[in-house]
């Protein structure tokens, strides 16, 4: 693969066309999965692939699915979900009620907030439950509204739920209109939109490893500000807050912080 130049004007053009900061990622990871993109759509610079993306809406959609990291699976890492509901769900209860206000940020395509809806309805009546639900990829905000997953991706459902709200289709499971209904799907940026308020759990799992730094620490401080005080933020188990008390949390469990000021 021939090594492009003028990656720092490609960065710009991709911000000024999707709003994404390409600096807020790991350059050398990014710039490698970028490149492949563009040798496959026989493009030999970044400009000739800028204009490409500009004049096809296909490409330009291909382009942001390709450049959000999309790996997703129904209660992923057991153990922590078993936590959540054991341990996190009920003390959350006891402290709020049972309007909880609970945002999966970087949803990807819906198993993480059907995963809370799920979870939470042992603990809730399904219609007090409202999981608010974003990423900035709409094709894949698309797929998680029609709901249709491979078997691979409900594996780690618990047989009970699996049994209760999924339905066998062809090898695939289509989860049930119940558990849609409710989740509130939308577009969202993490970089730069502004961030819901008043959360009392907020889920952001795997997503912020591609993220530099200075990123890192900016979306933590802003979860931080998107929770009530006491409120949890829960991240994945590739993923650690260092200085997680200067950003005003304190570490409950290892995958779980809770906002102490």
């Amino acid at each position: 693969m021939p090594v492009l130049e003028g990656y720092e004007k490609f960065k710009g053009d991709v911000f000024n066309l999707t709003k994404i900061d390409l600096n807020a990622y790991k350059e050398k990871q990014m710039k490698r999965r970028i490149d492949t993109l563009i040798g496959k759509n026989m493009c030999s610079t970044y400009d000739q692939y800028v204009a490409l993306i500009r004049g096809d809406k296909e490409r330009f959609e291909e382009f942001v699915n390709f450049l959000t990291i999309n790996v997703s699976e129904f209660y992923r890492n057991p153990e922590q979900w078993e936590l959540l509901d054991k341990e996190v769900f009920p003390n959350l209860i006891s402290k709020f009620g049972n309007n909880l206000k609970v945002w999966s940020a970087a949803c990807s395509t819906g198993d993480e907030p059907y995963s809370l809806v799920m979870a939470l309805s042992r603990h809730l009546p399904l219609e007090k439950i409202k999981i608010f639900a974003t990423d900035i990829d709409k094709q894949v905000i698309a797929k998680a509204k029609v709901g249709l997953y491979a078997a691979k991706s409900v594996e780690n459902v618990p047989a009970d739920l699996k049994k209760k709200f999924f339905t066998e289709i062809g090898g695939s499971y289509q989860i049930s209109d119940a558990i849609k209904q409710r989740v509130e799907f939308k577009e969202h940026n993490l970089l730069k939109d502004p961030y819901p308020t008043g959360c009392h759990l907020i889920v952001c799992r795997n997503v912020l490893i591609y993220f530099t730094e200075e990123a890192k620490e900016d979306i933590y401080a802003k979860f931080n500000d998107a929770l009530v005080t006491n409120g949890t933020l829960f991240i994945g188990s590739t993923e650690q807050i260092i200085n997680y008390r200067e950003l005003g949390y304190d570490r409950s469990k290892s995958f779980f912080f809770t906002k102490n000021k």
